[in-house]
């Protein structure tokens, strides 16, 4: 919000009687910047992300990791299919990762663009700086975006700048602010009209509060006011209290801001508290960008499994289909035809029927529903007590659900909604009573044995076979540990690991045992001064036999 001078000069002199205090600096005047001329695009106004038209902007998305794989171009469409209207994209300048050249980034932001998704930039390069030895600088961050500036001028409306990842770590996180401030107006200074993100320090979490305390300065520097700031937020916020303050801060101060990052499932440094960011974020009407599709190092982050949209992790299913949630409450930006003045809602979806039923797993499919405009997607809800909860969201006319008990009824029906977020009324429901775990076609045995041991570590491996009389898909394996042991990596499967319980679920090369055939899973795990084997193996909720 912009002052006259008249009132900056009775606010001046209000500071020097009262020393009356903004965020992180006393209250002051903005410098005059050129009016809405430059508001090219996505752009900045009243401490909102606007579209061109002037629209509010909410993002809501999540982060995919394109410079590590750069062969899951197809992640793009499955994002938005599940209700995302953003995507952050990773890229690299070349100081630490392979870099990204203009021709890929072009096509990258063509992909963003067929998919009707607003395109977030990122050189992850800078992660870390000034405590990562490899980390690479702001500065040579910013020297990398202008050497795509014949790719990325004209994209305004599809695409913002994040100068760089968590571009400061925890040793003196104060020197952020002189090298950010630097970083924007040398862009500015090129010519780029737009709006520019920047993260935090301290590995993009602001703990110590560098970023929320020189907000304002780094504001104020942007010649344009086309600038938004970027926590990343972690196991640093695990209370409401500390997530609410900290965005709060910035809206009350009119300060542009967006959860640029965030994770849900507990490490070895806390418990976020995801459930806070979100519904805050639904309040304030700020955006957020959950960490990440899938790839991760620790596959506890991924949001779906080998990039398998139909494979949504627990988190994946909280971050689109849990309240506060992507499905829920995602818009599609105006400049593809969200929100365009669209009121009709699809027609009401034909009755679903279930097959392929196992114990864990069902396929659901349904008579396509209508719509003036054109269906994007089907949201799966199981209904029971007078609630629904969404389980899957499908963008054609069947869904597969997994992660189901053995032996339990359910009671299913399908919503269809389109671009600019109609829903239609719901379906007939279906009742799928999944089977008993331990049947005839579950049949299944375990070898368990050490390969290998050296000081605290060992390595393992378990053969699994299907003794049944047909195929075994969508698994997962449970088993215990008796002494303490902790997987570290696994190969051929993805373990969750609570105490000494374990669950593994299929690698995509693992993901059917044929009848009679068997998948093989290795290990290395730490161990202490025992190390016995498990004595009991579950596949689907089903014993396995041992041996």
């Amino acid at each position: 919000m912009r002052r006259k001078r008249s009132l900056a000069a009775l606010l001046a002199l209000l500071v020097s009687l009262f020393g009356i205090a903004g965020l992180g600096r006393t209250a002051h005047a903005e410098p005059a910047r050129p009016p809405a001329a430059l508001a090219t695009g996505l752009h900045i106004g009243d401490g909102r992300l606007l579209e061109g038209n002037g629209n509010d902007f909410i993002m809501r998305g999540v982060n995919h990791a394109h410079t590590w794989y750069p062969g899951e171009t197809r992640s793009l469409a499955d994002i938005k299919a599940l209700g995302a209207n953003t995507v952050r994209v990773v890229l690299s300048n070349g100081h630490r990762w392979s870099k990204n050249s203009p021709e890929d980034v072009a096509a990258i932001i063509a992909q963003c663009k067929a998919n009707r998704l607003i395109c977030v930039l990122e050189v992850h390069d800078t992660t870390g700086y000034g405590e990562d030895a490899a980390a690479g600088s702001l500065d040579e961050a910013a020297d990398y975006w202008i050497g795509l500036k014949s790719v990325l001028t004209g994209q305004e409306n599809y695409v913002l700048i994040n100068i760089g990842n968590e571009p400061w770590g925890n040793t003196d996180p104060a020197g952020w602010t002189a090298p950010t401030v630097a970083a924007v107006q040398k862009l500015r200074n090129a010519g780029f009209q737009h709006t520019i993100m920047v993260d935090a320090p301290n590995w993009g979490q602001d703990w110590q509060n560098v970023m929320r305390t020189n907000a304002r300065t780094v504001y104020d520097a942007d010649s344009t006011g086309n600038l938004i700031f970027s926590i990343h937020m972690y196991s640093v916020y695990d209370t409401a209290q500390e997530i609410t303050d900290y965005l709060n801060a910035f809206v009350d101060a009119e300060l542009p801001i967006l959860i640029g990052e965030f994770g849900g499932p507990p490490d070895q440094y806390g418990d976020p508290d995801e459930n806070t960011m979100m519904a805050t974020a639904q309040q304030l009407k700020l955006g957020y960008l959950a960490w990440s599709w899938s790839g991760n190092t620790d596959p506890i982050l991924d949001l779906a499994t080998d990039f398998d949209p139909g494979r949504l992790t627990d988190w994946g299913k909280r971050v689109f289909n849990g309240p506060n949630g992507i499905a829920e409450t995602s818009r599609e930006a105006t400049v593809y035809g969200g929100g365009s003045g669209d009121t009709q809602a699809p027609s009401t979806p034909g009755a679903p029927t279930a097959s392929a039923v196992t114990a864990t797993s069902a396929t659901l499919g349904w008579p396509a529903a209508t719509d003036n405009v054109g269906v994007t997607a089907y949201d799966v809800v199981r209904v029971g007590g007078g609630a629904e909860t969404r389980v899957a969201t499908s963008t054609g006319t069947m869904a597969t659900l997994t992660g189901l008990t053995a032996a339990t009824s359910y009671t299913f029906a399908v919503y269809a909604r389109d671009a600019a977020g109609n829903r239609s009324a719901r379906s007939a429901t279906v009742d799928v009573t999944t089977k008993d775990g331990g049947g005839p076609d579950a049949g299944c045995s375990v070898g368990y044995r050490v390969a290998n041991e050296w000081g605290n570590g060992f390595q393992g491996e378990i053969a699994v076979r299907n003794t049944g009389t047909a195929a075994i898909t969508d698994w997962t394996l449970a088993f215990s540990f008796a002494n303490g042991q902790v997987i570290t990596h696994m190969w051929g499967g993805t373990p969750r690991q609570t105490g000494a319980a374990v669950t593994v679920t299929p690698a995509s090369y693992t993901a059917t045992i044929p009848a009679g055939g068997s998948i093989t899973l290795g290990f290395t795990a730490d161990r202490g001064a025992t190390n016995s084997a498990p004595t009991a193996f579950t596949l689907n909720g089903g014993a396995c036999a041992t041996g």
